[in-house]
């Protein structure tokens, strides 16, 4: 149970909106000398007549001292986000970006070519509650996916929640969903402008009319109902004292919302002062009896688990595990015992049982051993385990009985991943999404009883899938670690050094990037480009030893196997340096940063997007703190020397010519906030020796990533893809 405050961003890319204005403040001097050099940049040191004419941008003489080491920190004023002189400097850089932009011939023919190929019906897997289904639905261009209802597949379903009537620019978005037992009631969270926060209200699913209830300041929680429909509990943050996007967030707590009670009356049900940086998740059993409340310290899948007998009136939370050694995610329960998926001594994951009777670790009972592969989650339906693992980080459908026992796998069409699954340890059906490098999700019914699975939704789609291809390959990393890496292209596309190509990575917070179907990526291919995705270190494609070995000293390791991806792209004649583009979000982010810092000369393009690009302050803003698990802290003197090694701020060496780069973030991003992209900017236009361009595009109304509409999805794809274009070169779409 990874919590929603990990660094992930989707990989479609999110949008942006244009804005105009004036430049502000006096420049610092351009120093244009050379040295070693971006591919993208022409032979020798760029004139000053060369470059671009960036916005001026004032410096201070800001020091900060760490562990006897002093550190300049010349755009520290770029942290405050909300003053005249911060909003002017945004103001000058997107005028000078989409000016920019704007001269590119290419960039409408590619807008109207991602707009068609966006186009096609997406839908979630159905969940089914009191008789009802539910599921998400968009038709194709909508801002924001519509929720629906229906008591059968085979009836007209019934719009139940529309979040593109509740804005005029649809960036209201719906946040999470949490739907009572009898199917009568659901609760949703709602997110405006792409900000982690969230208001939630409830729905009478019958009539579509909201209840007057309404909670607050919910942040990385949803909710849980009690059986009896009565009310929910839910996870909150105090309301901050200073700037909502900016102030620190500590000391979560855990309430009860009774319906049609005022949220200042709701019963907290626990929390704890004397730990801060603690988060309380519940869930209640389908059996209605209990309460489960997981307990998280940072992004680390390391839990305490405590439980109450809801059966029982005023009984109190027992702490079942009361330390963070290992993962515990709470599966389902069989009356008194307790089932959990753990890494516990094993780290790519087990199924164990646990009878709160005999609570003691030495009466636990191993279920489902840990096997080769990485065990990415586990179902309980129709009285089965259906376990979904990661084989090389693509997926695999296990099905095992309650007492462990292998029953049979599940078929899936081909390399790709899976999805859904949901459903009750009675339910003899349930739903599952299956989507590729090559092709867009579709869902599908599983028959728990015949294990036939049969299409409930596939989308009718504008390009022909056998066209493309996907290979997976293994390279060696600095260290000789073996890593997999899809690659993904035209059928055709010749090894011959010439084809531009776009090298995408994450590698943290145990988060595994596996094969998704994106239409940016799709558009590339059609002009030639080669798509590589490597299985880097710090994510969760192997388990928690590969995990771990991405974090905090280890750090570099991710570097150096995304360096060593694009080595093996340009050895093995796919691309070469100069058509070389490297992408990635939030912690994808600090990656492009960190790496085009390191090796400048290995690329023609980056894009780094919401990137963590302070390595010293980071966890100073909003929920930042939480990193420090995979990031270590430069509070720690051992952890501030590695961190200020490879912080993409702090790295950037004035007269080197860097690879031309547009940095994308938002104004409204309280994960990471947007102060990181701008330092990491203006540092590298003042330092950017080469002619290439260094370019910041920042959203407003729009947050990390996640909600963003469509509509901005295809604005910021579009300038993305319009920026590689006239950077590296992509051909014509023809096939």
């Amino acid at each position: 149970m990874a919590l929603a405050s990990s660094l992930s961003i989707p990989p479609n890319h999110s949008g942006l909106s244009r804005a105009e204005a004036a430049p502000p403040g006096k420049a610092p001097a351009l120093k244009p000398s050379a040295k070693k050099g971006s591919a993208a940049a022409e032979k020798g040191a760029a004139s000053a007549a060369d470059k671009l004419a960036y916005p001026a941008t004032k410096t201070v003489e800001h020091v900060d001292e760490y562990h006897g080491t002093k550190v300049k920190d010349p755009y520290r004023w770029l942290e405050s986000l909300d003053t005249p002189e911060t909003r002017q400097w945004v103001e000058a850089q997107n005028k000078l970006t989409f000016g920019w932009l704007d001269t590119i011939e290419s960039r409408e023919a590619l807008r109207a070519r991602l707009t068609e190929l966006w186009n096609f019906e997406k839908y979630s897997p159905p969940v089914q509650e009191g008789g009802r289904y539910f599921y998400a639905k968009n038709d194709g261009l909508q801002n924001q996916s519509v929720v629906y209802t229906t008591t059968a597949l085979s009836a007209q379903p019934t719009a139940l929640i529309d979040p593109n009537t509740m804005s005029k620019d649809g960036t209201v978005a719906l946040g999470g969903m949490g739907i009572s037992h009898d199917g009568k009631l659901l609760a949703y969270g709602i997110a405006a402008a792409g900000s982690d926060w969230q208001d939630w209200r409830v729905r009478d699913v019958e009539t579509g009319k909201d209840l007057p209830d309404v909670v607050k300041w919910i942040k990385f929680s949803g909710v849980a109902w009690t059986q009896d429909g009565k009310g929910f509990y839910y996870g909150r943050f105090d309301e901050p004292k200073g700037k909502e996007f900016e102030s620190v967030n500590f000391f979560h707590k855990l309430y009860y919302h009774r319906l049609g009670t005022p949220q200042a009356q709701d019963t907290l049900v626990y929390e704890r002062k004397d730990h801060k940086d603690w988060q309380f998740v519940p869930t209640v059993t389908d059996d209605g009896r209990y309460l489960i409340v997981t307990v998280a310290k940072g992004t680390d899948d390391k839990y305490r688990i405590l439980y109450q007998d809801l059966s029982q009136p005023g009984s109190k939370l027992v702490e079942l595990i009361d330390n963070f050694d290992a993962e515990y995610t709470f599966l389902d329960n069989d009356g008194p015992v307790f089932w959990f998926k753990t890494d516990l001594k094993a780290p790519r994951g087990k199924v164990i049982a646990i009878d709160t009777r005999k609570p003691q670790q030495k009466d636990w009972k191993e279920l489902i051993p840990q096997s080769a592969d990485n065990l990415a989650g586990v179902s309980v339906l129709n009285n089965l385990f259906v376990a979904r693992y990661l084989k090389d980080a693509y997926a695999q459908v296990k099905v095992f009985d309650l007492s462990g026992k292998f029953v049979r796998d599940l078929p899936l069409p081909g390399i790709g991943s899976v999805g859904g699954f949901g459903g009750k340890r009675t339910d003899k059906e349930t739903f599952y999404s299956y989507t590729s490098f090559t092709t867009p999700a579709s869902v599908y019914r599983l028959d728990l009883t015949t294990f036939q699975s049969t299409v409930f939704k596939a989308p009718s789609l504008k390009f022909n899938p056998a066209d493309f291809e996907t290979q997976q390959i293994f390279y060696q990393s600095k260290d000789g670690t073996r890593v997999p890496m899809f690659v993904s292209r035209k059928k055709g596309t010749q090894a011959d050094g010439k084809n531009p190509a776009y090298l995408y990575g994450y590698g943290g917070f145990n988060i595994p990037i596996t094969p998704a179907f994106s239409v940016f990526e799709l558009v590339m291919m059609e002009r030639g480009a080669v798509i590589a995705k490597p299985n880097l270190r710090g994510g969760g494609e192997y388990g928690e030893d590969w995990h771990k070995a991405g974090t905090k000293l280890r750090k570099q390791n991710v570097f150096d196997d995304f360096i060593a991806a694009a080595e093996w792209l340009i050895k093995n004649k796919w691309t070469q340096p100069k058509k070389l583009a490297i992408a990635g979000g939030s912690n994808g982010g600090l990656l492009v940063g960190a790496t085009m810092t390191q090796r400048p000369e290995l690329f023609g393009a980056a894009l780094p997007a919401v990137g963590v690009m302070d390595m010293l302050r980071f966890h100073k803003f909003t929920i930042g703190w939480e990193w420090i698990d995979d990031y270590g802290s430069s509070d720690n003197p051992e952890e501030f020397k590695a961190l200020h090694a490879y912080s993409p701020y702090h790295n950037i060496k004035p007269g080197t010519q860097y690879p031309a780069t547009l940095v994308t973030t938002a104004d409204h991003d309280d994960r990471v906030v947007p102060g990181h992209s701008f330092k990491f900017a203006a540092a590298l236009q003042a330092a950017q020796a080469g002619s290439a361009p260094v370019l910041i595009r920042i959203e407003v109304r729009a947050g990390h990533g996640a909600g963003k509409p469509t509509s901005k999805r295809i604005a910021e794809a579009t300038d993305l893809l319009a920026f590689l274009q006239k950077t590296i070169g992509l051909g014509s779409a023809a096939l």
